[in-house]
């Protein structure tokens, strides 16, 4: 594994040809656990408790009820395994290897059910194009070395992401790793409701009911290459005209961007981090007449 994925402070490079296979696969995978959480956690305003969070050696679930117990499921990408816990103090493990979705879905529910643990869940992938239900899905692959990598740029930006929430003090979401679109996410509420979407799916509608400016991470799809992303919802007019820095605003995607590889190779990528997230928070709260006097740490 090259040095940038080992060190524990440097960013490490991420071209998405060289890992869309396990790009995809763990797209997936996350999707399958994901769904397991959605199903035993309690409902949280927009859609916030079905979110993974970044760990010291992954992604996790964090605890969930189940019964009288808890039960946590984590993606560890140094050992490559899935880790099941259980607060009576079971422990269940599925290998990170290169394998089928059908298959990582099968040893999933094998390992819950030796746990007693029950679960029902919607197979059908959410928020992507032609989707195979993950029992008939005998695509996958995985590189162990790439899905480091992943985790490791994660880890290293949550950390920049969090500073920059503290600087709010408005309803404000954790640190959500959405695995139906596969970003990292922070959203920022104004406390004002936004109007209805005209046919906006549940999803959506529930996602988008209060305005708000989110700014997050995609790993590659949506830009086409690692990129950190902003935008206001409902974006106001003139938005488009803003000029932020660093970044730049993509008419196409209709939102701010910056490369992930701007960042990862800057002087500091914290600063960069910071400064592409506080510019293009301050280009839409700005023009949509967000109360920043009552809203953000002084």
């Amino acid at each position: 594994m090259e040095a940038s994925a080992r060190s524990n402070n440097v960013w490490p490079s991420l071209p998405l040809e060289a890992w869309s296979e396990t790009y995809a696969t763990l797209h997936m995978w996350s999707q399958v656990i994901g769904k397991v959480r959605l199903s035993l956690s309690p409902p949280v305003n927009h859609w916030w408790h079905c979110a993974l969070y970044v760990s010291s050696r992954g992604l996790t679930t964090s605890a969930m009820p189940f019964g009288k117990e808890l039960i946590e499921i984590e993606f560890d990408f140094i050992d490559h395994q899935l880790v099941i816990r259980k607060s009576d103090g079971q422990l269940r493990t599925v290998p990170l290897a290169p394998h089928s979705v059908a298959g990582f879905y099968h040893d999933v529910i094998s390992a819950l059910d030796s746990l007693d643990v029950k679960v029902s869940i919607f197979t059908k992938p959410q928020e992507v194009p032609n989707p195979i239900p993950f029992e008939q899905n005998n695509n996958g692959n995985y590189d162990p070395e790439y899905a480091n990598r992943f985790w490791r740029a994660l880890s290293l930006m949550e950390p920049v992401f969090e500073e920059f929430r503290g600087r709010f003090i408005g309803k404000c979401s954790p640190i959500n790793f959405y695995w139906g679109s596969f970003d990292l996410a922070c959203t920022r509420f104004n406390g004002r409701r936004a109007p209805a979407r005209p046919g906006a799916d549940l999803i959506t509608r529930e996602a988008y009911s209060h305005e708000c400016i989110s700014a997050g991470f995609w790993p590659g799809l949506g830009y086409g290459s690692p990129a950190f992303y902003s935008y206001t919802a409902p974006a106001p007019a003139g938005l488009e005209q803003q000029t932020i820095a660093p970044g730049f605003y993509s008419k196409e995607l209709s939102e701010f961007l910056l490369p992930y590889d701007d960042v990862r190779t800057a002087e500091s990528p914290r600063e960069a981090l910071l400064q592409f997230l506080q510019s293009s928070y301050e280009a839409g709260a700005n023009l949509a007449g967000w109360n920043r006097e009552e809203l953000e740490r002084r």
